[in-house]
């Protein structure tokens, strides 16, 4: 679980597909991480890409793109340049992180967060503008988060 900002995120980390498509359709965030050393799992973060815009039927579902083993420079078979650009078409932002040294491991959890946050804060507003004036936004986000009662995050 994380606390960024007081806010409790609920982290669910998938090993298998059996249960892909439901945490795709109820989360609210997605790290995408793909190897430096495998070419081929780039190109399976975006099939995993273009399933969640097809499950939630949202492209501006809140993402994160992560080269992981950024440790191995050495064994690199995907290119900075290459990763960088695939996010930059996705309108998300990129890391190279290593799981061995902790590189960039907080940062992209925290970045995640943080657009999730934003996300859900510019959702109310458009949700609740009738029902609460503008000068109450503590108001409005306190009904919004005892109504939904938490967030997901899912990371595939």
């Amino acid at each position: 679980m994380l606390t960024p900002s007081s806010r409790e995120f609920h982290v669910v980390i998938l090993g298998g597909v059996a249960m892909r498509d439901l945490y795709m359709k109820t989360g609210q965030g997605f790290l995408l991480v793909f190897s430096i050393t495998s070419p081929s799992s780039l190109s399976e973060i975006d099939s995993l890409r273009e399933e969640i815009i097809r499950i939630k039927d949202d492209d501006t579902t809140p993402m994160v793109v992560i080269g992981n083993k950024a440790d191995l420079e050495d064994q690199r078979a995907v290119s900075r340049s290459k990763a960088f650009s695939l996010a930059q078409n996705w309108n998300a932002p990129y890391y190279e992180s290593s799981a061995r040294t902790r590189t960039n491991v907080d940062e992209v959890f925290i970045d995640l967060c943080r657009q999730m946050i934003r996300r859900e804060e510019h959702v109310s507003v458009f949700e609740d503008d009738d029902k609460v004036p503008a000068a109450q936004p503590a108001v409005r986000w306190n009904r919004r988060r005892r109504r939904e009662g938490g967030h997901r995050c899912v990371i595939l």
